[in-house]
């Protein structure tokens, strides 16, 4: 049953991955992977947040490994570094990797503070 419910999570957080990357690029181009960069942090925050706040271990299945896994994607940041490491762009790729982990980490502190200020 717990297989089923990550399957689930993940069949609407890929998904959810591409259209919020392919919307971004639409409205920022692709000179940067911002959409990457949203869905890790807010997948990041949102993961602990709901790591925190859920007592139920299927709807932790769902939702934290599931979604939030499939959301946010340690892969796509790698190849999209990569891209801007062979186009000479090293600083764009510094930055980008530094604001992922900075950002996933800081969204992930909000979320547990939330969680605890919401629910004790």
């Amino acid at each position: 049953m717990t297989l089923l419910l990550v399957a689930v999570g993940a069949a609407i957080g890929a998904p959810l991955r591409f259209l919020t990357d392919r919307v971004l690029a639409h409205y920022t181009g692709h000179d940067l992977p911002w959409g990457t960069f949203v869905v890790n942090v807010v997948g990041s925050g949102l993961a602990v947040f709901l790591a925190v706040a859920l007592t139920d271990s299927g709807l932790t299945a769902l939702l934290v490994i599931g979604f939030c896994g499939a959301l946010t994607t340690y892969s796509t940041l790698s190849y999209e570094t990569l891209v801007l490491v062979e186009a000479g762009r090293w600083h764009h790729a510094l930055a980008n990797v530094a604001a992922n982990l900075g950002g996933g980490l800081a969204a992930g502190m909000a979320g547990f503070v939330l969680a605890h200020l919401l629910f004790g």
